[in-house]
């Protein structure tokens, strides 16, 4: 399955348009996360523990959304287009990624 940010796919032309499909991920991190990621607020330098955890989740939003295309009989996914948020407080913080297209079928 094709699965792009575009609207269209080069070569290909649309021939009916199956509807809006998401896919939705939410990963908690742990405290330790949380603890590495606060010493790197104050020293500088990247989160290699959010980002791993960023990662997995898109991946998992990603998938959710090729397997709802599927369901519905899809050829490919236009328009994607992925959202991020933190949700949480300060004990807690829970990763957001929400993948957002739309189905199609392709002559």
């Amino acid at each position: 399955m094709i699965i792009t940010t575009t609207g269209s796919i080069e070569g290909k032309r649309i021939v009916s348009y199956l509807g809006i499909i998401t896919g939705e991920s939410i990963m908690g991190t742990n405290i330790f996360t949380d603890l590495f990621a606060s010493v790197r607020d104050i020293i500088g330098g990247r989160s290699a523990a959010y980002e791993e955890e960023m990662t997995k989740a898109r991946d998992m939003a990603l998938a959710e959304l090729q397997q709802r295309g599927q369901q519905l009989g899809a050829d490919a996914i236009v328009g994607v287009n992925l959202d991020t948020e933190a949700i949480g407080g300060d004990r807690r913080t829970l990763l957001m990624v929400t993948a957002t297209g739309t189905a199609v079928k392709l002559g």
